[in-house]
């Protein structure tokens, strides 16, 4: 049999226009294609990075992508259309951050932290008003588009509680996953909209505690992160190699973390606090002397605060006395 090359950019728009006119309605629910909603508004992207990427190809249908350099909001307009939806009649627009305000009036900013302020002035300036307007980062809450509120735009933010490598992972992991909200009335309503077509979890956050939230976040991925690497410098101070000791460690961190998101931290905990045992914490500390002097300090922070949890699942007072002692914190 002969082998036939197809133009996947060729073949792109056929696909689309058949899934929107020929697929039935009622078969719209198989896996990666949302049920059909009537009159869904155009979104605005404006970022070119794999967040907006990723969550560019998941929702529809969008209307155009903003970036601040065209080439790269075109790749972006690409890499969007590469992902048909039923709702997406057309390919999305490429167009500059102030014609973005003409082509939509939902619009997602994905964008570095520190440029959301920069790039919601400019939406204002560019007449922005009466918009709904959400970010995409877990560092600010809606405070970030003040400069779009004070233009009568009702803001928000819309936070994937996942983390995204990429754009291509992101595609895989931003379906259902939990989605952290909050802003005006009209913002957190659309917020809620496109996470329901995430099939994602909702999870409401009252902005005056975002910080409290997102440091939670970063406690959860990304110090679990460091708490590894300091694992892997004691292995290696161990003569264990970072491979061999990623490969022992895989089958307890992944425990641990079954554990303790299935029981909770108290029911989880296992070690040397739990048991009250100092003299292993004093040998360990002993040891920890020819470490990097922040692996010592991590040591010692990370088992003060273990020591709260052992207390909670039982640990006695005098137990947990010497345990702080040992580790530095002075009556």
């Amino acid at each position: 049999m002969k082998e036939v090359s197809l133009d996947v950019a060729q073949t792109r728009p056929v696909l689309r226009e058949f899934l929107r006119t020929k697929l039935p309605r009622d078969n719209w629910d198989v896996p990666g294609i949302p049920k059909a909603v009537t009159n869904l508004p155009p979104i605005g992207i404006l970022g070119t990075g794999r967040m907006a990427k990723a969550l560019g190809a998941l929702l529809s249908p969008i209307g155009a992508v903003a970036g601040r350099c065209a080439e790269s909001a075109a790749n972006a307009a690409k890499f969007i259309d590469l992902h048909p939806d039923p709702h997406q009649a057309a390919a999305p627009r490429t167009v500059s951050l102030s014609q973005l305000p003409r082509h939509s009036r939902h619009i997602l900013i994905a964008v570095s932290d520190d440029a959301i302020p920069e790039v919601a002035a400019a939406l204002a300036a560019a007449g922005l008003s009466g918009a709904i307007v959400l970010h995409t980062s877990g560092a600010a809450g809606p405070e970030a588009l003040d400069a779009l509120r004070a233009a009568d735009n009702s803001v928000g933010v819309l936070h994937p509680l996942q983390t995204v490598p990429s754009a291509e992972r992101g595609v895989q992991t931003l379906r259902g996953a939990t989605y952290a909200f909050a802003g005006d009335r009209s913002a957190a309503a659309w917020a809620q909209d496109l996470i329901a077509q995430l099939e994602g979890k909702p999870l409401a956050v009252d902005p005056r505690h975002w910080q409290h939230y997102h440091a939670a976040a970063v406690m959860a991925c990304n110090y679990q992160v460091t708490l590894v690497d300091a694992a892997l410098e004691l292995m290696e101070i161990a003569a264990i190699g970072r491979a061999a000791a990623l490969d022992a460690l895989g089958p307890i961190l992944r425990a641990t973390i079954d554990n303790v998101l299935g029981s909770g931290p108290e029911k989880a905990l296992t070690g040397p606090i739990r048991r009250g045992d100092v003299g292993t914490v004093r040998r360990h500390l002993a040891a920890l002397d020819i470490a990097a002097p922040e692996t010592r300090r991590l040591y010692s922070a990370a088992g003060l605060r273990t020591v709260a949890i052992a207390e909670r699942a039982g640990l006695q007072e005098n137990a947990a006395r010497q345990l702080r002692q040992a580790l530095g914190m002075q009556d």
